[in-house]
């Protein structure tokens, strides 16, 4: 079965593991601040936490911008549940902008307009959780503009885009955000198995993070090793030196991971590229895609077969495709929540309904991926 996406670990991974296995300390060690430097020189912040995963480090960057009930933090609707998630959890309230419809990222100018309604009703907007969507950067030079103009905190889910650039910056990030959270699941560009990391530049911020990832405990007696005070509910959103020697040997690889992934890109976007009713992912002018996901539009209804059907047939032929990502705010909880209908956000609902994720990893093989194209070539009659 040919999935859409999957780790690459080699004998240097397996090694890296090993070595920590066979030591003192298999959590709470000198690894964990290893690879923690290593995503600081990565990604151009001056500090990193990392922590068991993608959400708890959403999670925590709202504890420490202090959100809570009464608060608005604006994101999109195409986006992994945890984003808008990690909202609720620290009491405030979500509220969503519609997606560019060639990027697929937040659409500012819809941004700029909601942000000037809610002012119009006296509601503030504390901060905008903008996720990179598939590998591409959203408008950042924009969106930084905006947060000045009206004094909101940027938070980048940079999730999917890690190695990615802008201008031939890959410190984008670092430049135009206060907060980056990353994600090392087994899909992702590189992995940790489990895992993710906080970056910031803010040194008072990044301590906070660091405190609360941990139950919100310290222990500064040398002498009384017992000793420790807790001095704020924190939560236990470690991520143990295993864990962190994986990522410290997968990161030594993120530019060969990146340049395959873009091959893999190509290689589809040369199959389908000026095919009527279907569209290739776009890349904004001087800006560089990661492609965590390989996003083809394809207006189902045109080629007379469902989407179900489609994904039935490609299963069929041992090809397990996904769909990234139903809009947050058609999920149950939301709409009972936050009332939130069908037909909102129009951009969203349509790039969902024709949105087909394509296989795209590291050990992908050229004869996979001709496998794909033909069979959906096949399927669509094309």
């Amino acid at each position: 079965m040919i999935s859409y996406g999957r780790q690459h670990i080699d004998q240097n991974d397996i090694n890296s593991v090993t070595r920590i296995l066979k030591s003192r300390l298999i959590t709470q060690g000198p690894l964990v601040s290893k690879f923690e430097k290593e995503l600081c020189k990565e990604t151009g912040y001056k500090y990193a936490s990392a922590v068991s995963n993608g959400t708890a480090a959403l999670h925590l960057i709202g504890l420490a911008l202090g959100w809570k009930n009464g608060d608005i933090i604006l994101t999109t609707p195409i986006s992994f549940l945890a984003t808008s998630n990690s909202i609720i959890y620290s009491g405030a309230r979500p509220e969503f902008v519609d997606i560019e419809k060639d990027f697929y990222t937040i659409d500012v100018e819809k941004l700029e307009r909601k942000i000037k309604l809610l002012k119009k009703k006296k509601k503030k907007v504390k901060a905008i959780v903008c996720t990179d969507f598939a590998g591409h950067p959203c408008n950042w030079p924009a969106l930084k503009k905006l947060s000045k103009r009206f004094k909101i905190k940027l938070v980048n889910d940079n999730c999917h885009s890690l190695g990615a650039q802008i201008n031939k910056n890959k410190h984008y990030s670092s430049k135009f955000s206060d907060f980056s959270s990353l994600s090392f699941h087994p899909v992702k560009s590189i992995t940790t198995g489990e895992g993710g990391a906080v970056l910031t530049n803010d040194k008072k911020l990044d301590r906070k993070i660091k405190l609360l990832r941990s139950h919100g405990m310290v222990k500064e007696n040398k002498f009384e090793l017992w000793k420790y005070e807790m001095r704020e509910l924190g939560y236990n959103y470690r991520i143990s030196d295993i864990q962190c020697a994986l990522g410290v040997s997968q990161l030594k690889k993120l530019k060969k991971f990146i340049k395959k992934r873009k091959s893999i890109a190509l290689n589809y976007d040369r199959a389908f590229k000026n095919i009527k009713n279907i569209s290739i992912p776009k890349i904004k002018k001087n800006y560089s895609h990661a492609y965590h996901l390989y996003p083809l539009k394809i207006n189902f209804q045109k080629f007379g077969i469902s989407k179900k059907i489609f994904f039935k047939k490609m299963k069929q032929n041992n090809i397990s495709l996904q769909v990234h990502y139903i809009p947050i705010h058609l999920q149950p909880y939301y709409k009972k929540k936050f009332n939130t209908k069908s037909g909102s956000f129009l951009v969203s609902e349509n790039f969902y309904n024709q949105e087909v994720s394509l296989p795209i990893f590291y050990d992908l093989k050229k004869n996979q991926q001709e496998k794909v194209i033909k069979n959906i070539k096949k399927l669509l009659k094309i």
